[in-house]
């Protein structure tokens, strides 16, 4: 189960890659990762500056520490080289519905590691994981709808849409899709997506 103590990622594999904590080493590369628009495009719209990728690099050691869950960095074995990131978090987010206190899903990978299957690999890897340390508690992701590379990533994962949103209210805002791994995995202690645990579908 979870351990809520846990200061650092533990260090789990796939078979191309190393899932490990993020090192000082990688944050050039992390910099470079996410002021990249091709990366960027679908997770916020604009390439990041140096200073924001710092704070969100910070922040992965902040949800180890307290949440005794985070984000991996993505280490490739051919190369030895951080290809990316990939993990869970809870952003405390004001939508509806709501889905706070449910462990959300994200990844993000180099263009260059782009349409390789990295990304199904790791985040199979990292969903076994959350199967284990979260017990029957679902997950979620939140994925732009223009975004086929990454839901077919999660369908492939077991992932499927339950719920769209519009982040602004005259609508000018990109919808995103709420979904939810897997469908058979449902903690008994948790509500989903904002709905009473009573209306909650059974296992």
């Amino acid at each position: 189960m979870i351990n809520p103590q846990a200061l650092v990622a533990p260090v789990i594999e796939t078979r191309r890659t190393v899932l490990r904590p993020h090192h000082l080493d990688d944050f050039d590369a992390y910099v470079a990762m996410w002021a990249d628009p091709a990366v960027t495009r679908f997770i916020g719209g604009k390439p990041r500056t140096r200073e924001e990728s710092w704070m969100r690099f910070l922040r992965h050691a902040g949800l180890w520490s307290l949440l005794g869950y985070g984000f991996w960095a993505i280490e490739d074995k051919a190369t030895g080289r951080f290809i990316g990131e990939a993990g869970f978090h809870d952003l405390k987010r004001n939508i509806v519905p709501s889905i706070e206190g449910v462990p959300e899903a994200g990844w993000a990978l180099v263009p260059s590691a782009h349409g390789q299957g990295f990304a199904s690999e790791v985040v199979g890897r990292v969903l076994a994981w959350g199967d284990e340390a979260f017990g029957r508690a679902r997950t979620v992701c939140i994925i732009d709808p223009e975004n086929t590379a990454s839901l077919s990533v999660a369908a492939k994962c077991g992932y499927s849409e339950v719920s769209r949103r519009c982040d602004d209210p005259a609508g000018t805002a990109a919808l995103r899709v709420a979904v939810c791994h897997p469908v058979v995995l449902i903690g008994p202690n948790r509500g989903f997506l904002g709905l009473p645990l009573q209306h909650w579908p059974s296992a």
